[in-house]
């Protein structure tokens, strides 16, 4: 039960921190391997970026294993939504590196918007100190069955996604544009959602 006594503390800490925030967050996908630099970029622009981060293992000069955070994939990141849907499409245009806001469709055109509390749910359950979690894809993603809940009780209490099960263990599934985070978790912390 090691990850409960480390994920208790890490996801009270990121969901709880103070008033809740309810701006939208866009998901920018990258044409570059430059996405340190495309952070900063809309950093310098005043806006908040947030990229998931893990931890790997590799071996020091000395033949010792070592941890260091890297980002989960390279190609994208996401941006709190502060400008006009214009302001920040100029931004996006005009920037050193290619790259582009995920829109809702392919017919429909306007930026998909990631509403606040499910972007805080994902954050909340990318924090690299948080073990038993997995990051797919969002094809991976769509092809698992799964059941929308709510965790009731235990460190993941409040959080929301799709119960799914793999190699007969099941996880809490978050999807967001772009990628997805499943979390280990007990079904029976969990109750169904109703569906609308």
């Amino acid at each position: 039960m090691q990850e409960k006594t480390n994920t208790v503390p890490l996801i009270q800490q990121e969901m709880g921190a103070s008033e809740p925030d309810t701006s939208p967050w866009y998901a920018v996908k990258l044409f570059t391997n430059n996405q340190m630099k495309v952070s900063e970029y809309f950093k310098e622009n005043g806006l908040e970026v947030f990229i998931p981060m893990q931890y790997r293992v590799y071996e020091d000069e000395n033949g010792r294993p070592k941890r260091k955070l890297r980002p989960v994939v390279s190609n994208l990141l996401f941006v709190k939504k502060s400008l006009t849907a214009k302001e920040m499409r100029d931004l996006v245009m005009n920037g050193q590196y290619k790259m582009s806001v995920i829109t809702k469709s392919r017919e429909v055109r306007e930026y998909y918007e990631i509403p606040a509390k499910q972007m805080m749910e994902f954050k909340a359950m990318c924090n690299p100190e948080i073990e038993m979690r997995k990051f797919l894809s969002s094809d991976e993603a769509r092809h698992k069955a799964g059941t929308p809940v709510e965790v009731c009780y235990g460190p993941l209490k409040g959080l929301t996604g799709r119960l799914v099960r793999q190699s007969h263990k099941y996880y809490l599934l978050k999807d967001v544009p772009g990628i997805s985070v499943m979390l280990k978790v007990s079904r029976w912390c969990c109750k169904a959602l109703e569906s609308s």
